[in-house]
């Protein structure tokens, strides 16, 4: 398991960013304070406080390409 903090600043970040996760079978979760979302849903993301930095958790530990790439 991986984690990392990122900032998705704009709907065209957020597109991008879930473009990419979703290439990924692993279990990926957002997590922005108390609320815990999947990373591959759309709806779910716009659901968190985009206006600070998002805890990333990655459920696998094959997940060097998904990091290097975001």
């Amino acid at each position: 398991m991986k984690s990392a903090t990122i900032k998705l600043a704009s709907i065209e970040a957020v597109r991008k960013f879930v473009d990419i996760v979703r290439k990924y079978d692993c279990e990926i979760d957002l997590a922005s304070g108390r609320y815990l979302v999947d990373a591959k849903s759309i709806m779910g993301i716009f659901s968190l406080d985009l206006m600070n930095p998002i805890k990333l958790t990655v459920h696998s530990d094959d997940c060097d390409g998904l990091m290097e790439e975001l």
